[in-house]
């Protein structure tokens, strides 16, 4: 494995000496490819640290073939569910010796096109996750062309491998722990149509809720469902529509964290008291539920970065099938924000 030279032009040679071994063995213990004792490779990385060397990724892809970087497109990363998650796939690429590309993918379609057309046809990486987002037909296709390992995650695209969450299942279990206090009259604070784009999140959601009341034999109430735009702004805004209108409900399963929070300031701005006039539950693991006391159902955001990462690094060096990746964990996360209705 090549390696880079500092100014003092030190050569491999000078690495091999120091450190009494063959410049085989150096290449050997700097690469982390091929035969070497854990005594030796201390040895040589304890030469190569005092004589300044560090790898060169340049030359080591030439000689290899890989570049040792995944490419992650990602929408951009305002959304605190975006940068949770690409930020625990960056560390742990990072602990397997990976770089990370970020692609990011916006809505502007001239931007998309050159995004897939070119930028990332450069084949600069060695497998791609993408984050979260549904791409369109002829995007995955310019992704197909490319021969390269892919994982979606956060959802499912066709037939590639995917580390998705069950948003049916998360829906079902945050309505059913309020069906299990007794609550009937269960409001459901969901998304709006620009936000049903991405794996359709905000319909899966209402699904689970529906499933939820149905199998409780309690059918779904149409004034009860107040579209809001996952936000804490508009879960406060629809929360307060749907109090000011006189079908108020005994609890509220908001299909984001953060519309659950928003719902909770208008609740408290009309003068409810959360959980004992209204509870409230959420959805996705948000850290700012634990602050506020949010019952919820969590996607261990976090977890689910780094499974991605591990998921990706096991198929470039053992093979691992992508496709074998078992299903996002999620967990029903019971805090201050529900009770038993104090009225029918």
């Amino acid at each position: 494995m090549s390696v880079s030279r500092p100014p003092a032009g030190v050569g491999i040679e000078q690495v091999a000496a120091e450190a009494g071994v063959s410049t085989a063995s150096v290449s050997r213990a700097l690469s982390g490819r091929g035969n070497v004792s854990e005594r030796m490779r201390q040895r040589v990385l304890a030469a190569a640290d005092k004589l300044g060397y560090v790898v060169s990724s340049t030359a080591s892809s030439l000689a290899s073939g890989r570049t040792r970087s995944i490419g992650v497109l990602t929408p951009p990363l305002g959304r605190w569910y975006f940068s949770q998650l690409v930020g625990a796939v960056t560390d742990e690429l990072a602990r397997a010796g990976y770089d990370t590309t970020l692609y990011s993918v916006t809505d502007d379609a001239a931007e998309r096109r050159a995004l897939f057309g070119t930028v990332v046809r450069r084949r600069r990486v060695d497998a791609l996750l993408s984050i979260a987002m549904t791409l369109e037909a002829e995007e995955l296709e310019s992704l197909r062309r490319l021969g390269l390992p892919l994982l979606t995650v956060g959802g499912r695209m066709e037939d590639l491998p995917a580390l998705a969450a069950d948003e049916v299942g998360m829906a079902r279990l945050a309505t059913e722990h309020l069906l299990g206090l007794g609550h009937r009259r269960i409001a459901f604070l969901g998304g709006t149509e620009e936000f049903d784009v991405d794996f359709h999140v905000p319909t899966q959601r209402r699904s689970g809720w529906e499933e939820a009341l149905r199998g409780a034999g309690v059918e779904p109430e149409p004034a009860l469902f107040v579209d809001a735009d996952f936000t804490v702004l508009g879960g406060r805004d629809a929360c307060r529509a749907l109090l000011g209108s006189g079908e108020v409900p005994t609890a509220i399963f908001a299909a984001s964290d953060e519309m659950a929070i928003g719902a909770w300031l208008a609740a408290q701005e009309l003068g409810f008291s959360v959980p004992r006039d209204l509870s409230i539950v959420g959805i996705d693991g948000h850290p700012l539920g634990e602050v506020y006391g949010l019952t919820t159902v969590t996607q261990f955001v976090p977890e689910l970065g780094a499974e991605a990462a591990r998921a990706v690094v096991g198929h470039l060096e053992d093979g691992a099938a992508l496709d074998s990746v078992a299903p996002a964990r999620h967990a029903l996360v019971v805090r201050t924000s529900t009770a038993r209705p104090a009225r029918p």
